[in-house]
Protein backbone atom coordinates (compact mmCIF):
# COMPACT_ATOMS: atom_id res chain seq x y z
CA UNK A 1 0.00 0.00 0.00
CA UNK A 2 1.08 3.61 -0.77
CA UNK A 3 1.71 6.54 2.16
CA UNK A 4 -1.16 8.29 0.45
CA UNK A 5 -3.62 4.98 0.44
CA UNK A 6 -2.45 4.00 4.34
CA UNK A 7 -2.84 7.92 5.26
CA UNK A 8 -6.41 7.61 3.94
CA UNK A 9 -7.39 4.67 5.10
CA UNK A 10 -6.38 5.76 8.74
CA UNK A 11 -8.21 8.85 8.61
CA UNK A 12 -11.10 6.75 7.93
CA UNK A 13 -10.27 4.41 10.36
CA UNK A 14 -9.99 7.35 13.23
CA UNK A 15 -13.75 9.18 11.91
CA UNK A 16 -15.61 6.18 12.35
CA UNK A 17 -13.65 4.80 15.59
CA UNK A 18 -12.08 7.73 17.32
CA UNK A 19 -8.46 7.90 18.35
CA UNK A 20 -8.05 6.60 22.08
CA UNK A 21 -5.03 4.94 23.35
CA UNK A 22 -5.20 2.31 19.96
CA UNK A 23 -1.92 0.64 19.65
CA UNK A 24 0.70 0.97 16.02
CA UNK A 25 -0.39 -2.84 15.96
CA UNK A 26 -4.06 -2.29 16.62
CA UNK A 27 -4.51 0.62 13.78
CA UNK A 28 -2.55 -0.99 11.61
CA UNK A 29 -4.43 -4.14 12.30
CA UNK A 30 -7.86 -2.00 11.43
CA UNK A 31 -6.77 -0.82 8.45
CA UNK A 32 -5.39 -3.76 6.46
CA UNK A 33 -1.35 -3.44 6.47
CA UNK A 34 1.30 -4.06 9.15
CA UNK A 35 2.67 -2.04 11.84
CA UNK A 36 5.97 -1.96 10.01
CA UNK A 37 4.36 -0.49 7.18
CA UNK A 38 3.14 2.14 9.35
CA UNK A 39 6.68 3.10 10.63
CA UNK A 40 8.24 2.78 7.59
CA UNK A 41 5.70 5.14 6.07
CA UNK A 42 5.10 7.73 8.92
CA UNK A 43 8.37 6.52 11.77
CA UNK A 44 5.80 6.09 14.73
CA UNK A 45 2.56 5.87 15.72
CA UNK A 46 2.85 9.82 16.98
CA UNK A 47 4.32 10.66 13.18
CA UNK A 48 0.86 9.04 12.17
CA UNK A 49 -1.88 10.77 14.29
CA UNK A 50 0.86 13.92 13.24
CA UNK A 51 -0.01 12.96 9.84
CA UNK A 52 -3.79 12.26 9.93
CA UNK A 53 -3.99 15.89 11.70
CA UNK A 54 -2.47 17.59 9.16
CA UNK A 55 -5.03 15.65 6.73
CA UNK A 56 -7.94 16.63 8.38
CA UNK A 57 -6.96 20.27 8.71
CA UNK A 58 -6.26 20.39 4.92
CA UNK A 59 -9.46 19.00 4.01
CA UNK A 60 -11.22 21.70 6.36
CA UNK A 61 -8.86 24.64 4.47
CA UNK A 62 -10.02 22.79 1.26
CA UNK A 63 -13.65 22.70 2.74
CA UNK A 64 -13.03 26.46 3.55
CA UNK A 65 -11.77 27.19 0.15
CA UNK A 66 -14.91 25.86 -1.59
CA UNK A 67 -17.24 27.77 0.12
CA UNK A 68 -18.16 30.56 -2.29
CA UNK A 69 -21.70 31.14 -2.27
CA UNK A 70 -23.84 32.85 -0.42
CA UNK A 71 -22.96 35.58 1.94
CA UNK A 72 -19.68 35.63 3.76
CA UNK A 73 -21.85 34.97 7.64
CA UNK A 74 -23.36 32.19 5.51
CA UNK A 75 -20.41 30.55 4.25
CA UNK A 76 -18.63 30.95 7.89
CA UNK A 77 -22.11 29.69 9.79
CA UNK A 78 -21.63 26.51 6.98
CA UNK A 79 -17.91 25.96 8.03
CA UNK A 80 -18.16 26.13 11.61
CA UNK A 81 -21.24 23.60 11.26
CA UNK A 82 -18.57 21.24 9.18
CA UNK A 83 -15.67 22.51 11.51
CA UNK A 84 -17.58 21.58 15.12
CA UNK A 85 -18.25 17.86 13.13
CA UNK A 86 -15.11 17.08 12.44
CA UNK A 87 -13.78 18.79 16.06
CA UNK A 88 -16.28 16.21 17.82
CA UNK A 89 -13.92 13.31 16.15
CA UNK A 90 -10.33 14.52 15.78
CA UNK A 91 -10.41 17.59 18.35
CA UNK A 92 -8.65 15.67 21.14
CA UNK A 93 -6.30 14.47 18.57
CA UNK A 94 -5.45 18.11 17.07
CA UNK A 95 -4.93 19.53 20.65
CA UNK A 96 -2.47 17.04 22.39
CA UNK A 97 -0.87 17.39 19.02
CA UNK A 98 -0.95 21.17 19.24
CA UNK A 99 0.69 20.71 23.25
CA UNK A 100 3.42 17.98 21.38
CA UNK A 101 4.32 20.59 18.80
CA UNK A 102 4.60 23.43 21.57
CA UNK A 103 7.11 21.47 23.26
CA UNK A 104 9.06 20.79 19.85
CA UNK A 105 8.61 16.62 20.02
CA UNK A 106 10.05 16.04 16.47
CA UNK A 107 6.92 14.61 15.80
CA UNK A 108 5.60 17.23 14.75
CA UNK A 109 8.14 19.68 13.18
CA UNK A 110 6.06 19.29 9.79
CA UNK A 111 2.69 19.99 11.45
CA UNK A 112 3.74 22.87 13.47
CA UNK A 113 3.90 25.11 10.70
CA UNK A 114 0.23 23.66 9.86
CA UNK A 115 -1.68 24.57 12.70
CA UNK A 116 -1.31 28.66 12.35
CA UNK A 117 0.64 29.84 9.07
CA UNK A 118 -1.37 28.00 6.28
CA UNK A 119 -4.66 29.00 7.58
CA UNK A 120 -3.77 32.76 7.87
CA UNK A 121 -3.96 33.54 4.49
CA UNK A 122 -7.36 32.17 3.70
CA UNK A 123 -8.78 33.36 6.75
CA UNK A 124 -7.78 37.23 5.67
CA UNK A 125 -8.87 36.84 2.28
CA UNK A 126 -11.93 35.42 3.99
CA UNK A 127 -12.48 39.20 6.24
CA UNK A 128 -11.22 41.42 3.12
CA UNK A 129 -14.69 39.45 1.71
CA UNK A 130 -16.45 40.28 4.69
CA UNK A 131 -15.53 44.11 4.48
CA UNK A 132 -12.81 44.38 6.82
CA UNK A 133 -10.13 46.82 5.89
CA UNK A 134 -7.07 45.28 3.77
CA UNK A 135 -4.15 46.11 6.27
CA UNK A 136 -6.52 45.47 9.74
CA UNK A 137 -7.56 41.78 8.02
CA UNK A 138 -4.44 39.78 9.42
CA UNK A 139 -5.11 40.62 13.10
CA UNK A 140 -8.36 39.43 12.24
CA UNK A 141 -7.65 36.50 10.72
CA UNK A 142 -5.84 35.59 13.61
CA UNK A 143 -8.11 36.59 16.24
CA UNK A 144 -10.87 34.85 14.30
CA UNK A 145 -8.66 31.69 13.98
CA UNK A 146 -7.62 31.90 17.88
CA UNK A 147 -11.27 32.14 18.84
CA UNK A 148 -12.62 29.44 16.91
CA UNK A 149 -9.99 27.22 18.47
CA UNK A 150 -10.91 28.48 22.07
CA UNK A 151 -14.14 27.70 21.36
CA UNK A 152 -14.06 24.01 19.63
CA UNK A 153 -11.73 23.34 22.92
CA UNK A 154 -14.59 24.66 24.86
CA UNK A 155 -17.28 22.74 23.14
CA UNK A 156 -14.73 19.04 23.50
CA UNK A 157 -14.59 19.97 27.13
CA UNK A 158 -17.88 20.99 28.11
CA UNK A 159 -19.89 19.54 25.89
CA UNK A 160 -22.34 22.42 25.51
CA UNK A 161 -22.98 22.41 21.37
CA UNK A 162 -25.62 25.42 21.97
CA UNK A 163 -23.40 27.66 23.99
CA UNK A 164 -20.54 27.38 21.66
CA UNK A 165 -22.52 28.07 18.81
CA UNK A 166 -24.07 30.99 20.21
CA UNK A 167 -20.27 31.98 20.83
CA UNK A 168 -18.95 31.75 17.07
CA UNK A 169 -22.56 33.37 15.84
CA UNK A 170 -21.62 36.11 18.13
CA UNK A 171 -17.72 36.07 16.89
CA UNK A 172 -19.23 36.44 12.91
CA UNK A 173 -21.41 39.33 14.43
CA UNK A 174 -18.50 41.03 15.91
CA UNK A 175 -16.38 40.65 12.77
CA UNK A 176 -19.56 41.93 10.63
CA UNK A 177 -18.90 45.23 12.66
CA UNK A 178 -16.28 47.45 10.53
Amino acid sequence: MSRDSLLADAVEHFAKNGIGDASLRTIAAAIGTSHRMLIYHFGSREGLLAEVVRTVEQQQRDLLASLGTGSVAEQAEEFWRRVTEAALIYGPLFFELSAHAMQDKPHTEALKADLINVWLPPLTDLCIRAGIPRDQAPAYARLGLAASRGLLFDLLLTGDHQGVDEASALLNRLFALP
